[in-house]
């Protein structure tokens, strides 16, 4: 270096680094007040703009309503589907209180409710004691995506009103004088052309809502009116629905004349003490029948079930293998809940507080203390229907065992092809494969697992006999970006499809998987959701075949390990983290630790958390059975994982606030 070079230094290392920081200033940053980010964003908050959507709205109020109902306070609603798409849904419970609001000098209560995200009466517990609306998205959202609403409140022997357009007050809320006869709350609404297009409520699909709710809830009478343009040899113009038998009028009328192999069907219900919960059940096993399944939670649906669900499955599950004992039938040990629950009608109900979803639009429960709840609601219910008639319940369990038989021959048609694949000369299977010998009752699992050293421990960890294990080195190449040549030259995604034995695309075929589970066991970070996504995508470009029906699923390690004296549990996420603190170790001090992989679980902890069918949580991967709704999925994908890196960015930067904190830090 010359002697008159000036010396380098900070200032200097961008002195030549071109810059466009012109028009990134403070006037870039965008401040959305009110419901605004609603408008911008519906999908973040009712999950697209599509029917379901729009339908989502009208289930949002009339969740409302029906929490009034459960509370003990309104015993009529009523849905009125006018022309022009107006759609209204009253009560008469308390009605929503019109008072000053202490937070919000000069504003009612009332036009908080409506204009405000994250406020109402359910978060606190002291005015609904189980509610369906807690976690949803709310009618202040509702009230965003509506051209026009208008909401009237009897109360106090006076009528009061309000009126909204997309979100924004247009005038102080009115009292419209004396109403002695009056009483509740009535929301009118136009969903917004802006946001829906030219999509329309159909009058099948809210009768069959309201009519599905006053199932749910036996005290409740609701009355259906639409327009008589509106109306239908399906859908009368009006309606009134009350059920005193609840669910179990619910099955009457979707078995309807069909024989069952039990000719009185298993319904009940069970109060909890305290205000812990209520759970209701109605069950048949018709002959020669697909069966059907619904659940609910607070009346809300919850399509991909979830915890309650499970609760159910263990609950017959274990009553039937228990029975099976008590008659000397000794393979009923074998028997799973597939056996039980496949071709039956289920319809579950729970009331629980505070429930948690997975999601914003409510379709899983995730409620841990849920599965308790309903199982030990259920099994005593059962024994007794199972062993009050002994014929009855005989002929359940043969019906049951029949099934099961059926599985069992299926599984030993898949072993013997396993071995002939293994022993084939042409035919070699990965040699990272640590296979099952397929000998065992319960069926067989291949665990697809991150990393050589969690899947030493997997290795340690699982049945011999049921669970084969296949590491894969890291994150795999994502197949929805990647050309052909590519997918074909990758060792890991050919050993996988090795593995399963199934074949891709076209050729895939689940009646040739190799298992009757493929589940996904990543780390409970944010790299595992990632190596997760990425094995998803593969199984839904590649595979389609097996997760439609049912074979994938997503393991639920734990996160956390929480220690107090002798006792310990285990926290998938930092909520359950903060609830197992506040309920089962409450005033003790823990000591808590945090697993930074699989691999750093001991083979039996693993096992206890992951692994055992006995004590695991999975997920099960599916595909909607409507086709506008896999198409959806199909885009999805392709703007997040294809080859547009664009639509991520787009994606990235409109989800960011969504990002838990608390993850950004660990």
């Amino acid at each position: 270096m010359s002697d008159n070079a000036p010396a380098s230094g900070p200032d200097d290392l961008f002195a030549n680094t071109p810059t466009s920081s012109g028009d990134y200033n403070a006037s870039a940053i965008e401040v959305l007040e009110g419901l605004e980010p609603v408008r911008r964003r519906p999908g973040m908050y009712i999950g697209g703009t599509d029917d379901r959507a729009l339908h989502h709205l009208a289930a949002e109020v009339l969740d409302n309503a029906m929490d009034e109902a459960v509370a003990g306070h309104a015993t009529r609603i009523e849905v009125r589907l006018e022309e022009g798409n107006r759609l209204s849904i009253a009560d008469n419970g308390r009605g929503i209180p019109v008072d000053e609001h202490p937070k919000f000098p000069g504003k009612s209560t009332l036009e908080v409710i409506l204009s405000t995200l994250h406020s109402g009466g359910k978060f606190s517990g002291k005015a609904y004691a189980t509610s369906g609306g807690l976690h949803g998205v709310g009618v202040s959202v509702v009230n965003a995506l509506s051209s026009h609403t208008r909401v009237e409140v009897a109360r106090d022997r006076q009528l009061y009103a309000q009126e909204f357009s997309r979100g924004i007050t247009q005038g102080a809320i009115q009292n419209l004088g004396a109403a002695p006869n009056r009483r509740g709350t009535t929301v009118s609404f136009t969903p917004d052309t802006e946001i829906f297009g030219d999509r329309q409520f159909k009058p099948a699909r809210l009768f069959k809502l309201a009519r599905s709710k006053a199932y749910l809830f036996a005290g409740v009478e609701i009355r259906w009116k639409c327009a008589a343009s509106l109306s239908s040899e399906d859908v009368p113009a009006e309606a009134v629905f009350k059920f005193p038998g609840g669910l179990a009028d619910h099955l009457a009328e979707q078995v309807g004349a069909r024989e069952c192999v039990t000719a009185q069907p298993f319904t009940g219900r069970q109060d909890f003490p305290d205000e812990q919960g209520r759970v209701e059940w109605a069950i048949a096993w018709p002959l020669y029948s697909d069966g059907a399944t619904s659940w609910y939670c607070n009346t809300v649906p919850t399509p991909d079930g979830g915890t309650h669900e499970q609760g159910l499955r263990m609950a017959l599950t274990r009553g039937l293998r228990a029975f099976g004992e008590l008659v000397g039938a000794k393979k009923a040990k074998d028997i799973t809940a597939d056996d039980v629950m496949t071709g039956a009608e289920v319809m579950l109900s729970v009331f629980i507080r505070d429930p948690q979803f997975q999601s914003q639009t409510k379709d899983r429960l995730t409620s841990p203390e849920a599965a308790r709840l309903v199982e030990n609601a259920v099994r005593d219910h059962f024994d007794h229907f199972l062993t009050d008639n002994m014929d009855r319940g005989k002929a359940l369990l043969g019906e049951v065992m029949e099934r099961m038989d059926e599985r069992l021959k299926r599984k030993q048609e898949r072993e013997i092809k396993r071995k002939t694949a293994t022993n084939a000369k042409k035919v070699r299977l990965p040699g990272k494969l640590t296979d099952c010998s397929g000998e065992g009752s319960r069926e067989t699992e291949l665990f697809i697992v991150e990393g050589d050293s969690a899947g030493g421990s997997a290795k340690q960890a699982r049945d011999r006999k049921s669970q084969a294990i296949l590491p894969i080195r890291g994150k795999i190449l994502n197949v929805a970006s990647a050309t052909n040549d590519k997918i074909r030259a990758n060792s890991e995604i050919a050993d996988l499809a090795l593995a399963l034995g199934c074949g891709t695309r076209k050729d895939c075929d689940a009646e040739n998987l190799r298992y009757d589970r493929v589940i996904i066991m990543t780390d409970a970070d944010v790299d595992g959701a990632h190596i997760a996504t990425l094995l998803m995508t593969f199984f839904f470009q590649e595979m389609p075949d097996l997760v439609r029906k049912g074979h994938l699923f997503l393991a639920q390690p734990p996160l956390y390990r929480l220690t107090a004296g002798k006792e310990s549990r285990y926290a998938r996420d930092d909520a359950h983290r903060a609830e197992l603190e506040a309920t089962v170790f409450k005033g003790k001090k823990v000591e808590v630790a945090r697993f930074k992989g699989l691999g750093e679980m001991n083979p039996q902890q693993l096992r206890e958390t992951t692994m055992a069918p006995e004590t695991r949580s999975l997920i099960r991967i599916t595909l909607p059975t409507e086709y506008e709704q896999r198409a959806g999925v199909a885009r999805l994908v392709d703007e997040l994982m294809g080859r547009n890196p664009e639509h991520r960015f787009n994606f990235i930067q409109n989800r960011a606030g969504e990002v838990d904190r608390d993850l950004i830090d660990a």
